[in-house]
């Protein structure tokens, strides 16, 4: 009969050195057994119906609660040392900064940085200085940039990037190669001639004796590559000569771009009357009708010497 009692009871529970199991029933992810309570919650809005049962008294608290079907299992949460706090709480965030304000930190310290370098000279602005005028500690900017070098690479970059015309611009666009390379050719002297573009040309050719890695510092972030290659393609696709080489349209790019560029910015930096905007569309339009010229009499004298 006392048999018979402690198996009605639901469950049997034996301790063995402060480990409990038990004897009939395996224990499932809904039913969780320590060595001193269970706490058990059921599913309900009011978190007041959680209830703490002790083994003595196992039998009058699970005997009505235990679900006995996969089904009602589902409606019953069983959890151990459960944390009794509100379920609204929240756990408190760390200062660490979003995503977002981490990306507005990056621009704060690259347009302070920019403006220093650009009024005050690559030798002159110190880390010091940008870190004061950012707001920032110098641990801070030490954890984003290795140095004052790393630092002037990621400005030049970024006004190169600036000087860029928008994505949905069209670089080729024109009926002929002269309007194709005459669209071009302002392209590129709005970019050369903005502020920062001539703040920029000023300060590498001051620092180039004390720091000569600015120089190619500054090349290699150019988009002077690009420019060589596009305008090879347009000279491929107009000159139809195989011995118009390769070699040969490399060499007319970079002859295009100083013909484009050289005297505009030269003027625009004081060394003669800047051209008014009347002047540079005639500039850029005698300058392409003197290019295709050339390039189309360098391939007939090429024709003649075969």
């Amino acid at each position: 009969m006392a048999g018979h009692r402690a198996t009605a009871r639901g469950l049997a529970i034996t301790r063995v050195r402060r480990r409990i199991t038990p004897a009939r029933r395996p224990i499932t992810p809904d039913l969780l057994i320590t060595d001193r309570r269970f706490l058990i919650r059921a599913p309900r809005p009011d978190s007041t119906n959680r209830r703490a049962v002790t083994l003595r008294r196992a039998h009058d608290t699970l005997a009505g609660t235990v679900p006995t079907s996969p089904t009602n299992r589902a409606g019953l949460h069983i959890a151990v040392g459960e944390d009794r706090r509100s379920p609204t709480a929240k756990t408190r965030r760390g200062g660490r900064p979003s995503r977002t304000d981490a990306l507005r930190l990056g621009e704060r310290i690259l347009e302070v940085a920019t403006e220093l370098f650009l009024a005050e000279g690559y030798g002159t602005t110190t880390i010091e200085a940008v870190a004061a005028r950012a707001g920032i500690s110098k641990r801070t900017f030490y954890h984003r940039f290795n140095d004052k070098a790393e630092l002037f690479a990621a400005v030049v970059h970024r006004i190169i990037e600036q000087l860029r015309p928008p994505p949905e611009v069209p670089l080729i666009e024109g009926a002929t190669v002269h309007d194709v390379l005459r669209r071009l050719a302002g392209l590129i002297l709005r970019a050369a001639l903005s502020p920062r573009a001539l703040a920029l040309h000023r300060l590498v050719t001051a620092e180039s004796v004390r720091f000569p890695k600015l120089v190619r510092m500054v090349n290699a972030e150019s988009a002077t590559q690009e420019a060589k290659a596009l305008i090879g393609q347009i000279l491929a696709r107009e000159i139809r000569d195989p011995r118009f080489s390769s070699e040969a349209r490399v060499f007319a790019a970079e002859q295009f771009l100083v013909m484009v560029v050289a005297q505009p910015q030269r003027r625009a930096m004081g060394l003669g009357a800047p051209l008014a905007a009347a002047e540079l569309d005639a500039w850029a339009d005698n300058v392409v009708t003197l290019f295709l010229n050339g390039c189309r009499g360098w391939s007939a004298a090429a024709s003649k010497k075969k």
